[in-house]
């Protein structure tokens, strides 16, 4: 198994790590529903599946 050969300092450690954030998602109101979600993305509203304020596909029931 490899060894390094020297001990990594912490700044250089910390240097690297600066790259790993946490962003925040950004959210859409959509304008004819009122609704929030994120961009680009399809949501459930009462049961429809809305994109860009239309319907896609309604939810089907299960029938038992």
């Amino acid at each position: 198994m490899a060894h390094p050969k020297r001990k990594i300092s912490k700044t250089r450690r910390d240097k690297r790590r600066t790259h790993y954030k946490a962003t925040t998602p950004q959210i859409a109101v959509d304008p004819t529903t009122g609704e929030a979600h994120l961009y680009h993305r399809a949501y459930w509203l009462e049961g429809k599946l809305m994109y860009r304020g239309q319907i896609v596909m309604e939810k089907e029931e299960a029938v038992a």
